[in-house]
């Protein structure tokens, strides 16, 4: 019987042991963890909001017109203004039936598209019917699931200016805006 006591003794002590091993590995572990994403958090930080953007490198005939003082007839501290500004131009509005099983939704929808070029109005103008039957073929073929989250509306975004690019032969179309979405 005593030796059914003192065995019973070392089992007991012997399991605290392990629950005191096991409670310190735990610890660990967590401690690791939040070093981690403290480390992580931390970095994206620094690269997101801290770090200095990088200039990109000077051509030559940059270099050579700063050393001058800027081109003739040019002030000093003027800027260049760039050759192709963007612009809006509005789309109009699209109203197709979604490519759900049942065919029972429909999608609205109203663009703007931000164009750069000489005269970008005239030139959407021109290739308006292209532009609406690319528009109509690529938003009947999405179904409900295809644009309900945000970046499925992003990655739409993306496929409408890259259509619209293809049209017009160029990279002109820089961004797209919905000015209205709506699935019914």
């Amino acid at each position: 019987m005593a030796k059914d006591k003192k065995k019973k003794k070392e089992k007991e002590e012997g399991g605290e042991e392990q629950k005191k091993k096991g409670g310190k590995l735990k610890w660990i572990i967590i401690i690791v963890l939040a070093l981690g994403l403290l480390g992580g958090g931390g970095f994206f930080a620094y690269k997101k909001f801290f770090a200095g953007k990088k200039e990109a490198p000077k051509t030559e005939e940059k270099a050579k017109t700063e050393e001058k003082g800027g081109k003739k007839g040019e002030k000093k501290g003027e800027e260049e203004k760039p050759k192709l500004q963007a612009k809006l131009v509005s789309l109009p509005t699209i109203l197709v039936n979604l490519a759900d099983p049942l065919g029972k939704r429909y999608l609205k929808i109203s663009i703007e598209i931000e164009v750069k070029g000489k005269d970008p109005g005239a030139l959407v103008e021109k290739d308006m019917p292209m532009i609406k039957d690319a528009l109509i073929m690529l938003l009947s073929s999405k179904t409900y699931d295809d644009i309900s989250t945000l970046a499925k509306k992003y990655k739409l975004k993306m496929e409408i200016a890259r259509r619209l690019n293809q049209i017009f032969g160029k990279p002109l179309v820089t961004n797209v805006f919905f000015t209205q979405f709506l699935v019914q």
